[in-house]
């Protein structure tokens, strides 16, 4: 009975974390993606709230290569709250091909989760609409603390059309 239970938290255990390198049903990666031209700072333009950024403005990710063939990334943010920079470091690293816009990435350990970039400006990978592993997850993120109409209005159609509920986005303050 013991050894069937075990099997059983195996299973679950298992399901549940390559679950969370899942991708929202309607969303699919971008191809052609080329790691060298995204790596470099990126303001965050707007996202859906989650617990790890509740609060935060002026948020930034930069992308660096690791030695290992990996992407190192660090976060930032501003907390007005409690008046001081957050910031949280991890890795990136390609779940298939690395011309495909699929990553997973981890802030904690061996828990990796998606980062599925969805929407890219691939001649000057200026924007870039990234997902999670389910529709809580969304960002737009630039290459400028701002972006131009035609950018967010593309960024919520699609984001609608992939299933993410877009009234719930909240617009990152950034300082110029």
């Amino acid at each position: 009975m013991e050894l069937r239970l075990y099997r059983a938290l195996i299973i679950i255990g298992v399901f549940l974390l390559s679950s969370c390198l899942g991708m929202p049903k309607l969303v699919k990666p971008v191809s052609d993606f080329e790691l060298n031209n995204y790596l470099g700072k990126w303001y965050e333009i707007a996202r859906l709230d989650h617990s790890f950024e509740r609060g935060l403005s002026q948020v930034t990710a930069e992308y660096s290569l690791k030695n290992d063939g990996g992407v190192s990334v660090l976060n930032s943010g501003f907390s007005a709250s409690d008046n001081e920079w957050q910031e949280a470091e991890g890795k990136a690293y390609f779940i298939n091909e690395n011309t495909e816009g699929y990553l997973k990435v981890s802030f904690f350990g061996p828990f990796y989760g998606s980062y599925v970039i969805f929407e890219l400006d691939h001649e000057h990978y200026q924007y870039a609409f990234i997902s999670g592993p389910n529709s809580d997850y969304l960002w737009l993120l630039s290459r400028t603390p701002t972006v131009e109409a035609e950018v967010l209005d593309k960024f919520i159609t699609m984001s609608k059309e992939r299933g993410f509920k877009v009234e719930d986005i909240i617009y990152v303050e950034q300082d110029d």
